[in-house]
């Protein structure tokens, strides 16, 4: 909407997880080449955890348009689903055809297996990239554990990464998942953006989108976004997208920290909910 007046040929703050949009922070590249060496020295098991809008998926999916064609890739996303529905959606995420046989584990991890050691033998790497593996029950977890048995005797057949929020870790330390907590030996913490960093991000999506243009941002508007988002990419989109809306409707090119603050409060209080024990103060105090 906001786009042609700008000078932009997009929306440059789209919450969409668009590759080519996907800021490299030092710590997001730590995180991108964790993943790749992960799957160069096949170490079986990598874990990407970050909060909620931190850039995991964009990071996930940039992974994936990387990859050479030596590689054979499955992503799940919907992971609210049982033991056997995860390996119905593994074979179809990997192309494979059930054309008979019984609906039972078994079967499905012969017909897995199968296809695994036929794409080892033709020098190809299999990677299972599995989002918001928070949500897998316990079953599931379990059998992605049974998965990683899958080998020759010198290598896994099949790489997973697990890509989930932070309570996720939690959860691997419960007893009963205790084997796969053990397993998984490159791990990636992910952590929201430094004041500069917002800066960063927010000036490498303009120049994606072919802009600023005439569009700048002040100083007091860049300290507000960093204040109200806490450096979650997510949450920067949201609040940027709304404060050019309001400075188009309003056909001003400077977002000012007055303009963001408008944004936040059109958005709503409940949406910045902070991390930090004095948010709310914070919050008001900024707002007031």
């Amino acid at each position: 909407m906001y786009a042609a007046y700008f000078g932009l040929k997009e929306n440059p703050f789209s919450l969409s997880p668009d590759t080519r949009y996907l800021f490299l922070s030092e710590q997001h590249r730590d995180a991108l080449n964790c993943l790749i060496y992960g799957i160069k020295e096949k170490k079986g098991f990598v874990l990407i955890s970050g909060g909620i809008g931190t850039g995991k998926t964009t990071i996930c999916r940039s992974l994936i348009n990387s990859l050479d064609d030596s590689v054979e890739t499955a992503l799940i996303f919907n992971t609210a689903i049982s033991d056997i529905e995860l390996l119905e959606t593994v074979l179809g995420e990997y192309g494979i055809t059930i054309i008979n046989g019984p609906r039972t584990k078994k079967n499905y991890i012969d017909i897995l297996n199968d296809f695994l050691l036929r794409n080892f033998s033709s020098g190809k790497t299999a990677v299972l990239l599995i989002d918001e593996a928070q949500n897998l029950s316990h079953g599931a977890l379990e059998q992605i554990r049974m998965l990683s048995n899958l080998e020759t005797e010198t290598e896994k057949l099949i790489q997973i990464i697990l890509i989930g929020q932070p309570e996720f870790n939690n959860t691997l330390m419960l007893p009963a998942l205790r084997q796969l907590n053990e397993r998984i030996t490159v791990r990636y913490d992910l952590k929201p953006l430094s004041p500069q960093e917002v800066r960063e991000y927010i000036q490498h999506r303009l120049t994606i989108a072919q802009g600023p243009g005439s569009l700048k941002f002040t100083n007091g508007a860049f300290n507000l976004i960093c204040n109200l988002t806490e450096g979650i990419p997510r949450r920067i989109n949201a609040l940027c997208d709304r404060s050019l809306l309001i400075a188009y409707t309003k056909n001003i090119s400077k977002i000012t920290r007055r303009i963001v603050n408008s944004a936040a409060h059109d958005i709503g209080i409940n949406y910045f909910q902070k991390t930090l024990s004095s948010g709310r103060k914070i919050w008001v105090r900024l707002t007031t």
